[in-house]
């Protein structure tokens, strides 16, 4: 399938908030993501069911497939971010309206369970999606300057990023040597594989998969991977990022267990394409945003990551 970019945002444009997972654990820093928004010169258009709870969702399948559907629909809306992840965008990937987002391509940004939801639309439409920072999560108080400025200037400018540089000057880790240049796709391990199986799950070959993960215990971060390797995905994806693994330790100190470093080298360091470690991506403060179906360039015998496109039009 052709891909597709989203125009560029620009001042003044309308972004339009929706929570299609989890609902904030407080309501008001949707408000206060929304003024940073507008204190940055932009308009904002919150979901009518953005601040719903229903049980851990933020409303009903069909009020957050509503809000999707809105905001895509809406013509004046020029970019679409999410409030937060949590659980629950699987839930509506046979819901979606898809003809409808190809017909009207825009920026959509979020990370974590949002992942599920980005890799549907880019396997059904083609559309490029940014795994970035949320309105409730990160724009509510105090982004970090790297963070913020790395996510404004790749939706902004049509220019392509090129080279990447890591904040505070933290090096990528090379785990297998080698370069390799393919279209990304991944995100957050769990959510993607809840994909495994489904017209949803994103075509792995000869693309470039990144992976993250927070708050799983090694031997369940070791069950994903082998299910990773089970369903072939290893043999056909052409190179493989790994950002960060947040608080994927065992708390226990007794209990008797692998680190998850050492859980990740036993999957990949008998791979034969290059493999990185340590990419700021993930549920990190300085994190790097990235473009879901654009192409990017990995060296990873020089430890480096290029964005090779511009990935808005």
């Amino acid at each position: 399938m052709k891909t597709t970019k989203p125009k560029r945002l620009k001042s003044g444009d309308l972004i339009g908030i929706i929570s299609p997972a989890s609902a904030p654990d407080d309501l008001f820093k949707i408000e206060k993501g929304v003024k940073y928004l507008e204190g940055l010169g932009y308009n904002v258009k919150v979901g009518k069911n953005a601040h719903k709870n229903h049980g851990y969702l933020a409303g009903t399948d069909e009020q957050r497939i509503e809000d999707i559907h809105d905001m895509f629909r809406n013509k004046e809306v020029k970019a679409i971010i999410c409030s937060r992840g949590g659980y629950g965008t699987p839930r509506l990937l046979d819901k979606i309206d898809y003809k409808l987002i190809l017909r009207n391509p825009k920026i959509l940004v979020g990370y974590s369970d949002i992942t599920a939801l980005q890799m549907a639309i880019f396997q059904k439409t083609g559309l490029i999606t940014f795994s970035g920072p949320m309105l409730a999560v990160d724009f509510y108080n105090s982004i970090s300057r790297y963070t913020e400025e790395m996510f404004w200037r790749l939706i902004t400018s049509n220019k392509k990023l090129g080279r990447i540089v890591q904040p505070e000057g933290e090096k990528i880790s090379t785990l297998v040597k080698g370069t390799v240049r393919g279209r990304l796709v991944g995100g957050n391990l769990a959510s993607l594989l809840s994909l495994a199986g489904t017209p949803y799950f994103p075509n792995v070959k000869n693309r470039v998969l990144l992976l993250e993960e927070i708050n799983e215990l090694p031997y369940r971060v070791d069950r994903l991977f082998n299910q990773l390797r089970l369903a072939g995905v290893f043999k056909k994806i052409s190179g493989l990022i790994l950002g960060a693994f947040t608080e994927c330790i065992e708390p226990n100190s007794e209990k008797k267990t692998f680190g998850i470093g050492e859980v990740i080298a036993d999957y990949v360091y008998n791979l034969k394409i290059p493999v990185i470690y340590n990419f700021s991506y993930g549920h990190i403060v300085n994190k790097i945003t990235v473009p879901f179906g654009g192409t990017i360039r990995v060296n990873a015998s020089r430890g480096s990551v290029e964005f090779t496109e511009n990935v808005v039009s």
